[in-house]
């Protein structure tokens, strides 16, 4: 009896994000993020058979921010909750802000998602861009001096939505505060790994 040898492509997604003040170069956050495997596999799959349409997006769409993924004793001691991604139906814990990362919708190339491939590697990164101007958040404070980690832009956690709302990615971090003395950027890299296994 002879056997057959049979590659079976495997598939792998990873992804960081970059939080900085473009102004002055200045990193505030780096951290590698989770992903919601169930909702991904989704909407690549649906991308793959060009089943978007006027009622089901799967692309990423909006990048969306919450403060409720940390909380801190009197001692500033930082607990950092577990990540929303075991589940289709996963989100943030308590969303304050969402920013269209859709050129389309956005109108902006500060505010949009670009694919990067260089051959002959394997791997593909979508990279997603978010940008923060110092008056694009209605409500903000006027500068970064917040004593309460718990307002409503002292970010520490945010994720990629799909165009159907599904929670794609999240990630949680030690709280920042976007007000309008500052400009926040978020340069969020999902990096799409293929290769294969002999079988």
């Amino acid at each position: 009896m002879s056997l057959e040898k049979i590659d079976t492509s495997l598939i792998g997604i990873e992804g960081h994000i970059k939080i900085l003040d473009p102004e002055s170069g200045e990193v505030l956050v780096r951290r590698r993020n989770a992903i919601n495997y169930e909702n991904m596999s989704i909407a690549i799959a649906s991308l793959l058979a060009n089943e978007s349409g006027a009622t089901s997006t799967h692309q990423v769409a909006t990048m969306r921010f919450g403060n409720g993924g940390t909380t801190i004793d009197g001692l500033g001691a930082i607990t950092y909750k577990s990540t929303n991604t075991n589940s289709a139906s996963g989100a943030l814990y308590n969303q304050t802000f969402s920013q269209a990362v859709d050129e389309a919708v956005s109108g902006s190339a500060t505010n949009g998602t670009e694919v990067s491939h260089t051959a002959p590697n394997t791997y593909s990164d979508v990279v997603t861009t978010c940008t923060l101007d110092y008056g694009s958040v209605s409500g903000q404070d006027t500068s970064d001096t917040a004593t309460n980690m718990n307002d409503t832009y002292v970010f520490d956690e945010l994720a990629l939505y799909s165009g159907n709302n599904d929670l794609l990615t999240h990630v949680i971090f030690h709280p920042v505060q976007k007000s309008a003395n500052r400009k926040i950027q978020v340069i969020y890299t999902l990096r799409i790994r293929s290769s294969f296994a002999d079988l």
